[in-house]
Formats: C-alpha cells, sequence, structure tokens
C-alpha cells in the first residue's frame, strides 16, 4: 500500500492484533516506507538492493521522533551514501559488532601476544595502568587522535619518557592489529599523531664494590630463602630478572661452565659462562625432584612471579633503595669493563644484538685505556 505521507495520514495509520504489522510506502519519496505495528508504534525505514541485489531495509527513525518531511531527508541522504558506495545495513551491523578497547585487550590482543612475547604481563600493567582508566570503555572504532592525547598527556605527567614511549607502542601495536584482523569500523590507527619521545640519556647506575658487600648481606637476612641465591646469581652472570627467574637444570652445563637461555629478549638462544662462583653458588641451592626449576618458589613449585616485595626489603635494608634489578645488569657489565674486558666481549656476554646497547659501558673503560696509554708512554719515553 502507498499514501502520501503526511502528519494526519501517518496519524491514521493502524495495524489489527492479527496482522500484527503492516509496511506502506510512501509517493513522494522513492524507497521510504513505515512499519505500523499492533502494538501502536510506528518506524521510518529505507527500502534498497543491496550490492549482491538482496532487499535490505534500513531503520531511519521512530515517527514520534521526526516528521513525515525530516523522514524523506533521513531517506534521501541514506539513498545518496548507498549510491556511493556505503551500505547502511552493513555499518549497522558493524556497529552492533563493535568492540571497546578493553574487549579488544583481553580478548584478541592478549591471547596473541602470550603465544610469543615473555614480557606479556608488562603489557598488561601498562594497560591496566594508563590506557584502561581512561579509554578501555571506548569502542575501538570511535578513539580519536584527541582521545589517544588524552592517555599520553596523563602518562606525560606520571611516568618516565621510556615508560611513555612502551606505552604508545603498545597502543599503536593494538591498533595495528585492529586494523589487520578487520576488527569491526577500525580503518585506521588514531595514535599515528603520536611520536615517540627521544631518550637522549640512559639511567645508569652502577653497583661500587662496598654497595655489593652491602646488598648481598642484606639478601642474606631476607625471609625469602630464594633471594640469597637469585641476587648473586643475577651479578654473576649479568642475565636479565626473567631469565634468572625461568632458569631451569637442563639448561646448565657444570662441565662446560655455561648456561644455556632458550630464548632470550631477541628471541635467539643465547650461552652464559659461569664463573667458578657462579658453579659454586648454583651447587648450594637446595633442589627438589619434583621440580626442573632452578629458583623454585616453596609455595608453588614454580618459577618467581615476581621477587619485588623481598627485593625491595632488602635494597631499602642496604640502604639503596634507588637500585633497581636492571642495574645489577650494568653493574655486572661495569665489573667487566672495569677489569679491561673489551666491549665486543661485554656486548656477547650480555647477549646484545647490537653494539649500541653496549657503547653505553665505553665511558667506563678509560681507566683501562689510560693504563695503556700510559704504559706505550713510558714504552717511548722511559722515566
Amino acid at each position: 500500500m502507498k499514501i502520501n505521507f503526511t502528519k494526519r495520514s501517518i496519524s491514521k495509520l493502524a495495524c489489527t492484533g492479527m496482522q500484527g504489522r503492516v509496511f506502506v510506502r510512501d509517493t513522494e519519496c522513492r524507497g521510504l516506507g513505515i512499519e505500523v505495528r499492533s502494538t501502536g508504534g510506528k518506524t521510518y525505514y529505507l527500502s534498497y538492493r543491496d550490492a549482491r541485489g538482496a532487499q535490505r531495509l534500513h531503520k531511519l527513525a521512530n515517527a514520534a521522533d521526526v516528521s513525515p518531511q525530516q523522514a524523506r531527508v533521513l531517506c534521501e541522504r541514506a539513498r545518496a551514501a548507498i549510491a556511493m558506495g556505503t551500505d547502511p545495513a552493513e555499518q549497522r551491523a558493524q556497529l552492533r559488532t563493535a568492540v571497546t578497547v578493553v574487549e579488544f585487550f583481553n580478548d584478541s590482543y592478549l591471547p596473541y601476544i602470550k603465544s610469543y612475547k615473555r614480557s606479556w604481563d608488562t603489557d598488561v600493567s601498562v594497560f591496566r595502568n594508563h590506557i584502561l582508566p581512561v579509554i578501555g570503555t571506548d569502542y575501538m572504532d570511535a578513539v580519536t587522535a584527541e582521545r589517544v592525547a588524552l592517555v599520553m598527556s596523563r602518562a606525560n605527567l606520571r611516568l618516565s619518557a621510556a615508560t611513555v614511549n612502551r606505552l604508545l607502542v603498545l597502543l599503536r601495536y593494538m591498533f595495528n592489529l585492529a586494523i589487520r584482523w578487520h576488527t569491526a569500523g577500525v580503518v585506521a590507527n588514531p595514535t599515528m599523531t603520536q611520536k615517540l619521545k627521544r631518550l637522549s640519556n640512559y639511567r645508569e647506575r652502577f653497583l661500587s664494590a662496598e654497595e655489593t658487600k652491602q646488598l648481598i648481606a642484606a639478601v642474606n637476612q631476607s625471609p625469602n630463602a630464594q633471594l640469597r641465591f637469585i641476587i648473586p646469581f643475577l651479578l654473576m652472570t649479568g642475565a636479565r630478572k626473567r631469565e634468572v627467574l625461568d632458569a631451569q637444570w637442563r639448561d646448565v652445563d657444570v662441565a662446560r661452565s655455561f648456561w644455556r637461555i632458550p630464548k632470550t629478549k631477541s628471541g635467539r638462544e643465547r650461552h652464559v659462562p659461569l664463573s667458578a662462583a657462579a658453579i659454586t653458588l648454583l651447587q648450594r641451592i637446595p633442589r627438589t625432584k619434583k621440580s626442573e626449576w632452578v629458583f623454585v618458589n616453596p609455595k608453588t613449585n614454580k618459577p618467581y612471579v615476581s621477587i619485588f616485595y623481598s627485593w625491595n626489603t632488602a635494597r631499602t635494608a642496604a640502604g639503596l633503595a634507588d637500585v633497581r634489578l636492571h642495574d645489577l645488569r650494568h653493574s655486572f657489565a661495569s665489573f667487566l669493563v672495569n677489569a679491561g674486558c673489551s666491549l665486543y666481549e661485554v656486548q656477547k656476554i650480555l647477549g646484545h644484538a647490537s653494539v649500541n646497547m653496549t657503547q653505553r659501558y665505553s665511558h667506563l673503560s678509560q681507566h683501562s685505556l689510560l693504563r695503556a696509554a700510559e704504559h706505550a708512554g713510558n714504552v717511548v719515553l722511559p722515566a
């Protein structure tokens, strides 16, 4: 049935309970129709065919909210969009399947990175503390550059430049994956207007011999009995925290004095030389037949997820509250350089993929270089 849509004609339309609903078309606007339900509700629709020729209905508005003339305007706009290649029904379907930022992180991003990234728990921490409170409930397709700027501006007030960069890299990667996986409505990356901060100065904190003694004394008093093995082992190998906590006995070769790290930060296997002192330390660790791990959490019989609280107590007791666990790796490197090892040797032991990372320790070798220069000078001009 077709009629000329006016306020009067629309108000007279009715549907009996037997019919359930009827659909009436407008004589003045092609494709415009109104659904009249037995409950009394009335809704304007655009009737059209999609790119495959299938008949589709696109809801325009409730009749109680717009006039017939306004409904015609909405209909014309929708038809124009269809002519330009945009299917309003598909758009609405996308909106129904759109996911929020937190849903995407938990359901898509996190399961994916857990399959290959050892430090995925760092991403969880960054997300929960700095992204979730600001845009966690936003829909992925609705996150704008302005919303990202809000996340970054808040982070800049509280975080170091390195952590701000880590946050931006995480957010940027999330949206790149969303685009790659054709996540509903996500067609552009809103983080691209943000730039990574230039990190001009690396934080350098090296333990002196005296500080090392203080720290060892403090960890030996820790209620966590494993800390007295973990901290010295970090200092004697220069390994990363997670590498040490995940160490397994099967990878320790005492006979050949090395420890194999099967999967490092760079994704490659690495062999760490073990000094006599390191081997002695390992031999002192109580072993249980039930566990394959070197440093076992007695409560779980598995590796520690974190040792922060026992570590924090020990470093504070030693008067070294500013020392981070990662600084033990720096300290190991400084021990090597000051003992006369070349930067190439330090690079290989630490497992740096590039000598650029090792270059930060170059200033520590000045004493060794000075001794060499003095030796050459004495040869040329004997005292």
